[in-house]
């Protein structure tokens, strides 16, 4: 539909995009109001940031890493977040929107399907995003970033519907609707068999509802592909991670020998998540009790006891060093890589099923 080189504009509406993305992950966790205050700031300094210091990219590169008042640092998530933002929109605008410069192949190639799925994967790529620095930065993926995800993916259902295709339902029932319940019934089964069979909690409650985003986006069978890579990814980076900790927990140990050899006693006992709990949130996910409650947060608050606004204590990203990688970020790759690479992963699986002599 569009000429090949239109995707810098759709790097450009990327980056620019990813520049109010850093704003989101900056005040969400935090509460701060998207509001108040009205200007970008610095968030070490609180100087208000200049239309030429909001640029994308170009600023962060410009100032060399550092606020205009020259007194503190900007923290390199920023310009990756915009750049990261950046290219994932560019391959969604190649992907859906440049067909051919010929109008005739045009026409025949391009489908209805391609506007839906341009403009939903990009907001469902930025929300990712959104999801990836949170979690690594803070253990935190917000509801309202989970929440956005599944209603992309109804409001595409909704999308295909209008305009009569067929990947908008499954035997009847709405595609997003069956992908975000096979989204949900994966990672709660993991959670409920971890705490059942091994007393231990075994997946956080914002990954469960991530997957549900992501089934209703990728629908059931790009999202058990995306969930299968998460797998993979986790077990890949989880060999390192674990080799990285044996060394750091080693040389922690050898200094708090010299340092004290008593134990430190104070340390408060684990205790799993009640598999009622489990139940009762498990439910509550697949009622969209944890959505509808981010507007009425009395429900909320009856549902799961706690309120969804509650502020909770922040370090600031630029101090907190990490010795593990939540399971959210690993989810968000293998989302981002389902959702780039759909036809070659649908290629291997038909290998692999003729292999198996399944097919």
């Amino acid at each position: 539909m569009f000429p090949d080189w239109t995707w810098i504009v759709g790097f450009w509406i990327g980056a620019t995009i990813g520049s109010f993305l850093n704003m989101v992950i900056y005040r969400l966790p935090r509460r701060v109001s998207f509001t108040n205050p009205r200007h970008s700031i610095c968030p070490t300094c609180k100087k208000n940031l200049t239309a030429l210091e909001l640029i994308p990219l170009v600023s962060w590169l410009m100032q060399k890493g550092q606020c205009a008042c020259m007194e503190s640092k900007v923290s390199p998530r920023y310009f990756i977040v915009e750049l990261t933002t950046g290219i994932l929109f560019a391959i969604i605008w190649f992907q859906q929107f440049v067909v051919s410069t010929d109008v005739m192949v045009a026409a025949r190639n391009f489908k209805p399907e391609n506007w839906i799925l341009g403009i939903g994967f990009s907001l469902f790529a930025a929300t990712l995003v959104v999801a990836i620095a949170t979690d690594l930065a803070h253990y935190i993926i917000p509801d309202e970033v989970n929440a956005a995800m599944f209603i992309i993916g109804i409001g595409m259902n909704v999308a295909l519907y209008a305009i009569g295709s067929p990947l908008a339902s499954i035997n009847g029932i709405p595609s997003s609707i069956v992908g975000a319940l096979v989204g949900i019934g994966v990672l709660w089964g993991i959670a409920f068999l971890g705490r059942l069979l091994f007393q231990k909690d075994a997946m956080g409650h914002g990954d469960i509802k991530m997957a549900r985003g992501i089934g209703a986006v990728l629908l059931p069978t790009a999202a058990l592909y995306s969930f299968g890579l998460a797998v993979v990814l986790g077990a890949v980076f989880g060999i390192g991670i674990v080799l990285y900790r044996k060394i750091q927990d080693g040389k922690a140990a050898r200094i708090n020998q010299e340092a004290s050899p008593e134990e430190d006693s104070s340390e408060v006992p684990y205790e799993p998540e009640s598999l009622k709990s489990l139940l009762i949130c498990g439910l509550g996910y697949v009622l969209c009790i944890d959505i509808i409650g981010l507007f009425i947060p009395k429900l909320y608050e009856r549902w799961f006891g706690e309120n969804p606004y509650a502020v909770e204590v922040i370090d600031e990203e630029e101090e907190v060093e990490h010795s593990m990688i939540p399971f959210g970020p690993y989810l968000a790759a293998g989302a981002i890589a389902t959702m780039l690479l759909m036809p070659e992963i649908n290629r291997l699986a038909q290998m692999y099923l003729r292999t198996m002599g399944l097919e």
